[in-house]
């Protein structure tokens, strides 16, 4: 790692580093078509009018564009019913041209989200979110992993963060993030604590960990006292703030993000409470540019990934 300065911890910059993996991505899929093969295709299946996903979507054709990976969206009506969105899913299974699947979580109450997801063929489930990769990773074995851990893993090799014997502790236990996180980290013989909402004194598991990963979905859950000195924090959580009287309260430490709730009436901000985490730690992932960019470059590296096992 990067050494610590006098008072603040380094800015772990995901945006740096996806940028990085999107530019390998890039030439990896110039030199498929230099060798007259097909250019990758993601196919993104978006249910409905949530604006978040809107903008998760578009985000995601926009870095198919910059690394020459084609990307097929496919929009339906909040009303559609399961059975058309297996059929489609079906179809995209079938769809030789296809290399990846992902469907846009959340989807509209009625349909069942783990059907959908566990209706996309193993080989072409770019999130990483089947039975079947999940077992693949369970057992240490090649196959697609969840994009966002895969791609906080890559962030830390990066910055050349030894993880052997490392006492790691990830907060949050979902299939997305929590659990395939710890996988990867035991891959890399860390010592690993997965940590919940019912943990007892959460505090003080939390202050245990040299990496300490949040992942929850609770804007500035985790305070500056939760945080071993010298720990690096990577803080997966993304979370829009309108309540001022929270914002008080989280965002004491940093003024300028205060002030944007107070002038545009909502802030973006991770589980961790970032001014009071660079007085503790010795590197943190800041909300927005840190893991989420990481976590599209990802999904782009899987997208190709499957491509390449296709062998077309």
């Amino acid at each position: 790692m990067e050494e610590k300065g006098a008072t603040m911890a380094t800015i772990l910059d995901g945006k740096a580093h996806a940028d990085r993996m999107l530019e390998e991505v890039r030439l990896q899929v110039e030199a498929r078509l230099a060798k007259g093969l097909r250019a990758p295709a993601l196919a993104v299946v978006l249910v409905g009018e949530d604006p978040a996903s809107q903008v998760y979507v578009r985000n995601k054709g926009a870095a198919c564009g910059r690394v020459g990976i084609r990307s097929l969206e496919f929009r339906l009506a909040s009303d559609t019913p399961q059975a058309e969105v297996d059929g489609l899913i079906d179809r995209l299974n079938a769809d030789p041209t296809v290399d990846g699947i992902l469907v846009q979580l959340p989807l509209p109450k009625g349909l069942d989200a783990k059907r959908a997801l566990h209706r996309i063929s193993p080989a072409k489930d770019v999130d990483g979110f089947h039975p079947m990769n999940q077992g693949l990773l369970l057992e240490g074995l090649p196959g697609l992993r969840p994009c966002t851990p895969t791609a906080c893993m890559s962030l830390l090799a990066h910055h050349g963060l030894a993880l052997k014997g490392l006492r790691a502790v990830v907060l949050g236990r979902s299939e997305i993030v929590g659990k395939p996180m710890a996988l990867m980290l035991l891959e890399q013989h860390a010592t690993v604590t997965i940590a919940h909402s019912r943990t007892r004194d959460l505090p003080a598991v939390c202050r245990e960990a040299d990496l300490l990963v949040a992942a929850v979905g609770q804007p500035g859950l985790v305070e500056g006292s939760w945080v071993k000195p010298g720990a690096v924090v990577l803080d997966v959580g993304i979370n829009r703030v309108v309540d001022l009287a929270l914002g008080e309260r989280i965002f004491a430490a940093e003024p300028r993000k205060l002030e944007v709730l107070r002038t545009k009436g909502a802030v973006l901000c991770g589980d961790v409470r970032f001014g009071e985490a660079m007085e503790v730690a010795s590197a943190v992932t800041p909300v927005p540019g840190g893991v989420g960019p990481l976590t599209i470059a990802g999904l782009l590296l899987n997208t190709l990934t499957a491509c390449e096992a296709q062998g077309r």
